[in-house]
């Protein structure tokens, strides 16, 4: 392995955080590919596309299930064979994906792939911390997480046109040939950190319980939950203002504005936690405000479309970073409720949008966007100690 710049160091390690945004960046692209693949795979394996889409959910389901139990069975275990443990399932899983023909079989590597997933999301943003000197924990956080806007604006794109050109066997192939390639970068670029010792490890309960971290997860839950609702059912909101035909454009401008959202609080949010937490609620709770009062406006639409990016690109480094500094020692059993709140919200948005949708129309998706952001935004305003700032230059214990 390489040399890798220590902790104490005035820089970050660049190349090391890259590659946890690599392994970020692959947990993203295999969860979604089945949305891109959709038609070909739903054909090929001989189910209806409805059934094909529960390869996402089945995979949402094992990192739902996963996190906490696997995170918490493998504290005491040195992170950097963790971590490679965890892609190389994907290298196994992918392939599985790849070559099997049969549907129950593809679906129970889907789930397996969660749970790989799971665990590495548990990792990532502890680890981050862990390579970085105090004062840019945060900046190294937000760096390891730039590979999810690249997933979904550069992945999932790519693979859906090279499916389309090769065949979807092949993009799930070539996503094993990529696991390979990040196992070696991991062993060449990241460093090993030993693993909680028995005696410092708090009980979940006692993790759970830490001052702030219930504040933290209540508001990712809210703010998660509000942008699935919107993000799942984009195509019928941009049918209302006569967009049903640009739904990739959309999509694509909303991954574009979070990705300048994720490079500007990054380089903030060590020293401005709490602000850009607060500003990026608020920036989508204008956005939900736009969505639902102009709905039927076009150019009106793709501004709320362009603020909600924005105002998502950093969601996950601002909980993560606020999670990390609350847990300490114990950031990793914090990120594993993280991914499984995460996943919640997730399934939450999908069941209560589908109702919402039938019930009352397309129209009625931001109007509740805006009733959760509101409360939720209380919930973060009040929650101080959930959300605090580095403070001299040293993460803040015992907040």
């Amino acid at each position: 392995m390489g040399p890798v710049p220590s902790p104490s160091s005035d820089r970050l390690p660049v190349l090391g955080l890259l590659a946890l945004a690599a392994a970020g960046f692959l947990t993203i692209l295999t969860e979604a590919l089945p949305a891109g693949l959709l038609f070909q795979m739903s054909a090929d394996l001989a189910v209806s596309e409805a059934m094909a889409g529960q390869l996402i959910t089945a995979y949402a389901l094992g990192s739902l299930l996963a996190a906490v139990p696997l995170t918490a069975v493998t504290r005491g275990w040195r992170r950097r064979g963790l971590l490679m443990s965890a892609v190389g399932g994907f290298l196994l899983v992918n392939a599985v994906t790849a070559l099997s023909s049969s549907y129950l079989l593809t679906l129970a590597a889907r789930f397996v792939a969660g749970v790989f997933a799971g665990l590495v999301w548990a990792l990532l943003a502890g680890y981050a911390a862990r390579m970085a000197p105090d004062r840019l924990q945060g900046r190294a956080i937000a760096l390891a997480m730039i590979g999810t806007p690249l997933a979904l604006t550069i992945g999932i794109p790519a693979g859906a046109l090279i499916g389309g050109l090769i065949g979807w066997r092949w993009v799930f192939l070539a996503t094993s040939g990529l696991s390979i390639l990040l196992i070696g970068w991991i062993a060449w670029r990241v460093p090993d950190f030993a693993g909680e010792s028995e005696a410092k490890r708090g009980s979940l309960v006692a993790v759970a319980s830490l001052p702030g971290l219930k504040s933290v997860l209540a508001a990712m839950f809210g703010f998660v939950l509000a942008h699935n609702i919107l993000y799942t059912y984009i195509a019928p909101i941009l049918e209302r203002a006569g967009l049903g035909e640009r739904v990739d454009a959309t999509l694509l401008l909303f991954g574009a504005a979070a990705i300048v959202g994720i490079a500007f609080v990054g380089v903030r949010i060590d020293a401005h936690l709490r602000t850009l937490t607060l500003g990026s609620m608020g920036l989508f709770l204008v956005a939900a405000v736009m969505a639902a009062a102009f709905g039927q406006t076009a150019w009106a639409v793709l501004l709320a479309v362009a603020l909600w990016g924005l105002a998502f690109g950093g969601a996950a480094s601002l909980f993560q970073t606020a999670s990390a500094r609350i847990a300490g020692e114990a950031a990793d059993v914090a990120q594993s409720m993280i991914v499984t709140v995460w996943n919640l919200a997730i399934a939450g948005g999908g069941l209560l949008g589908g109702l919402m949708l039938q019930q009352g129309g397309a129209a009625s998706l931001p109007w509740s966007c805006v009733l959760l952001l509101g409360t939720v935004g209380l919930v973060a305003w009040k929650g101080r100690c959930g959300f605090a700032p580095a403070v001299g230059g040293k993460k803040p214990q015992g907040v």
